[in-house]
């Protein structure tokens, strides 16, 4: 059975492990393919509410496999963090696994994506700090530890002290701090390596032997494809690799892309974003304070799984969304926060863009283009009426009906899912993604 990709088509937050946790229940394996602890979901069941950065969505079905594959940034310490809070509430995690060959976040990662940012100033990307960038920087510069190192302690060694050779000339040299202690760093590592030992495994074939068994296969993204590093917002975007994109799914669990039967695209009803960047649609008022502080009171506003931050707030801006309908191949949308909308007179949707006196539809290369751009919009009616306990889609207020076929129409895409709130069954099937 071909597998199904679940990916964020905005920038990022945009309820991907809801999702993935809702579909989840269909699938066999769920596999997570990119990114790292700068990334986080936010689940809500039965058992309370959870907030992931690295184990899959999928973790809460005990007869689920779930995978942490090759292509995602691995920090141990966080990991088995993790690990640890789940199994104190109750939740078996013995079915979870990591690729031996998924690349590990180390001590100088961190450290220098702190000074980096620092470094630059007023002009700082605002990543997360955790890491990822300078971990990925390593990955391709093929001087990166990955899993299986841990587990080989007469090979960490000698790797180990010419790679944090390498990196204290730049931590000293460039930024001026204080080098990083190989025993500590060694003795450190080889411990996670002990603890992660029975997690760790041959994801790829695990995947593959579910798809010749015909099991549905869920492949999890991270982050959001507008963040991506060839086709985001350039420079404001993550330097996950690979990509945080539907196509970069293959690459990062190791399965060809003939493997992939739907790709699934994420989007809330709005926008939201974190850090810099330019974002077209941002609202700054009192309607952008009024969604990002919709649920706060139950801990659910807009603000960062993984760093708290309030999150930018703007309308939904359809002529990003189709560019990563495109460069995605989505054959589905997800539309989330539906509920968040309810009450107010009137919606916005954004269809094109005006810069410098002309009219475009499409999402331009240059951040200073954008940022120059202004959104065109088109209003549509709000409605009144609660949506959060709607089960099915003729149940929905007509505006709220309206807005969302508005917006497959814009996008040339059917919407099959819509969430109306946290938890797992507030949701409204409108075609089985499965």
């Amino acid at each position: 059975m071909p597998a199904v990709v679940v990916v964020g088509g905005q920038w990022g937050d945009e309820g991907k492990g809801r999702i993935v946790d809702l579909l989840a229940r269909k699938a066999r394996v769920v596999a997570r393919y990119s990114a790292g602890n700068n990334a986080g979901h936010t689940i809500v069941n039965e058992r309370g509410e959870f907030k992931l950065h690295l184990v899959p969505a999928g973790i809460f079905y005990p007869d689920k496999t779930c995978l942490i594959g090759n292509g995602v940034a691995v920090d141990p310490a966080v990991l088995l963090d993790e690990i640890a809070q789940l199994e104190s509430r109750g939740v078996d995690a013995h079915r979870l696994k990591v690729s031996e060959r998924a690349q590990v976040v180390m001590p100088w990662h961190r450290l220098i994506d702190r000074l980096d940012e620092e470094l630059r100033g007023a002009g700082a990307i605002g990543t997360t700090g955790k890491g990822i960038g300078p971990c990925f920087t390593d990955k391709v510069a093929r001087r990166g530890i990955r899993i299986a190192d841990l587990l080989e302690p007469e090979d960490l060694a000698p790797r180990l002290r010419a790679v944090l050779d390498y990196q204290n000339r730049l931590i000293t040299g460039v930024y001026g701090a204080e080098p990083l202690e190989f025993d500590a760093c060694l003795e450190e590592h080889l411990a996670h390596g002990r603890r992660l030992r029975p997690f760790v495994a041959d994801t790829q074939a695990i995947v593959i032997d579910a798809l010749r068994a015909g099991d549905y296969v869920l492949l999890e993204g991270a982050q959001g494809s507008l963040l991506d590093l060839d086709h985001g917002t350039y420079e404001y975007v993550t330097s996950s690799v690979p990509s945080s994109t539907a196509g970069g799914a293959t690459l990062g669990v190791g399965i060809g892309p003939t493997d992939v039967q739907r790709a699934v695209g994420v989007f809330k009803s709005y926008c939201t974003r974190v850090g810099n960047g330019p974002f077209p649609t941002e609202l700054t008022g009192d309607v952008g304070d009024r969604l990002r502080d919709h649920g706060k009171e139950f801990g659910r506003g807009e603000y960062g799984t993984t760093t708290g931050r309030p999150r930018r707030i703007g309308w939904l801006d359809t002529v990003a969304a189709r560019y990563s309908v495109r460069f995605n191949g989505l054959s589905a949308l997800a539309l989330t926060r539906l509920d968040v909308l309810e009450g107010l007179p009137s919606l916005k949707l954004c269809t094109a863009y005006e810069i410098d006196g002309q009219i475009v539809s499409t999402l331009p290369a240059s951040a200073s283009a954008l940022r120059r751009a202004k959104p065109v919009y088109e209003e549509l009616p709000g409605w009144d009426a609660p949506v959060s306990g709607v089960r099915a889609f003729d149940d929905l207020p007509p505006q709220a009906q309206l807005y969302v076929r508005r917006v497959e129409r814009l996008l040339g895409v059917p919407v099959d899912l819509i969430s109306v709130g946290p938890e797992r069954e507030q949701a409204i099937i409108v075609n089985p993604i499965f």
